[in-house]
C-alpha cells in the first residue's frame, strides 16, 4: 500500500501516537479520519492538519457509535484501507490497595476501552475493506492494533491495562 493513497481511521487520534500517525500519513500525501472522544482535542489536530484530515468524535466502546463514525469517514474520504487503534487508557489501580479492592466497573471500563474498542473498530473497518478493490499487490487494505509490553510484562498498578493490552496482542 502507497501512503500516499491511504485513507485512514485513527482512533485516539486527537493526541499521542494516534496523532503522530495522522501527522505521518497527511505529511505523505494521505487522508486521515480521526475518531476520538475528545472533540476539543480533535478539532484543534484537525486544524493544525488541513483539508486532509476530518474529525468525528466516537466512542470506541458504543459498537453503534464505531459503526456510524466508520461509515462517515468513508464517505468523508471516499473510501478506506488502513484502520490505525491507538485509543486506549492506563488508568493506574492496584487489584488491592489503600483504598481496598480495585473496583470491577474501573476493571470493565479499560477493557471496553482497550479491547473491545479495538475489536469494534476492527470488524467495522474489516466489514468496508473486503469489499475495496484490490490494488496491484493485491491488497485491499491494513488494519493496525496498538498493544504494549505491559501485555507480557504488567507492573504494580496495571492489572487492567496489561490484560487488555494482552488481549489486544493475542
Amino acid at each position: 500500500m502507497l501512503i500516499q493513497d491511504t485513507r485512514a481511521i485513527i482512533t485516539g487520534g486527537a493526541s499521542g501516537l494516534g496523532q503522530a500517525v495522522a501527522e505521518c500519513i497527511v505529511a505523505a500525501g494521505g487522508r486521515v479520519a480521526l475518531l476520538d472522544v475528545n472533540a476539543d482535542a480533535g478539532n484543534a489536530t484537525v486544524a493544525s492538519l488541513g483539508s486532509r484530515a476530518a474529525f468525528v468524535a466516537t466512542d470506541v466502546t458504543s459498537e453503534t457509535a464505531v459503526d456510524a463514525a466508520v461509515a462517515s469517514a468513508v464517505a468523508t474520504m471516499s473510501g478506506l484501507n488502513l484502520a490505525v487503534n491507538c485509543a486506549g487508557v492506563g488508568w493506574p489501580k492496584r487489584l488491592v490497595g489503600r483504598d481496598g479492592p480495585m473496583p470491577g466497573e474501573f476493571f470493565r471500563k479499560v477493557i471496553e476501552i482497550n479491547l473491545v474498542g479495538t475489536l469494534l473498530v476492527c470488524k467495522a473497518a474489516a466489514a468496508v475493506m473486503q469489499k475495496n478493490t484490490p490494488n496491484t499487490e493485491g491488497e485491499r487494505g491494513a488494519i493496525v492494533m496498538t498493544a504494549s509490553v505491559a501485555a507480557f510484562d504488567g507492573q504494580v498498578g496495571q492489572v487492567a491495562y496489561a490484560a487488555s493490552k494482552g488481549g489486544v496482542s493475542a
